[in-house]
């Protein structure tokens, strides 16, 4: 495995045009809406609402507006090849190594259903049972090194998607808001993307959308 996983490092460094963007969000919200409904949320589906669902779902949706950042190239044809589907691909430490399943039909899936399935992958990883055909697929990935104490990255592409979201650790940070000082959950966000796919600016603003959904949950809910 440990090859196997040198072997596509290697290779997403040599042949893409890696570049990474980063961007901060506040996740005061996202917070507030976790506390006030977890226990709801638990009683009725059995999972907890965590925060890679949150994020998840909310980069389905600009997927899904920005298909540049969903794409991939084909390397028998050379052709950028598009997807109306958003399969995001979820890194999950193991003992012996990184894997990066996908979920299916992000932007179809209710949060529930997202979090039982990443659930799912993460279980069969760890004990090992993943099937070949539950590791191939995705168009696009996210990694959590936060949950590591990571403050920030520049995660490496997942070819042949052609975009990967790393989260981060959540700090309590003064910031500025409207004019006051308060103290808020920040969590640094980074895009690594292939620059042959997609545009400096069009990677920017899927990070500013991604993040303006999850400071404002309410307008991901209602797909706004």
């Amino acid at each position: 495995m440990r090859r196997t996983i040198a072997s596509r490092l290697v290779s997403a460094k040599n042949n893409t045009a890696m570049l990474t963007t980063f961007n901060e969000v506040d996740l005061t919200e996202v917070m507030a809406l976790r506390k006030k409904y977890q226990e709801r949320f638990v009683e009725k589906y059995g999972i907890k609402l965590g925060f890679m669902s949150l994020f998840a779902k909310a980069c389905a949706k600009v997927l899904m507006e920005m298909p540049d950042v969903n794409a991939q190239i084909d390397t028998e044809t050379n052709e950028i090849i598009y997807h109306d589907f958003a399969d995001i691909s979820i890194a999950i430490s193991t003992p012996t190594g990184l894997v990066v399943p996908p979920v299916k039909n992000v932007e179809s899936l209710k949060f529930h259903e997202i979090e039982s399935a990443i659930k799912g992958l993460a279980g069969k990883a760890r004990n090992g049972s993943l099937t070949l055909d539950e590791m191939k697929g995705g168009t696009f990935a996210i990694t959590n090194g936060g949950i590591f104490g990571s403050m920030m990255s520049t995660p490496i592409l997942n070819e042949p998607q052609s975009a990967i979201l790393g989260m981060h650790t959540i700090q309590q940070r003064p910031m500025a808001i409207n004019g006051e000082v308060k103290i808020r959950p920040m969590m640094y966000l980074a895009l690594s993307y292939d620059h042959r796919v997609i545009d400096g600016s069009t990677s920017v603003t899927f990070l500013v959308k991604v993040k303006n959904l999850l400071e404002d949950p309410v307008t991901l809910l209602m797909d706004l």
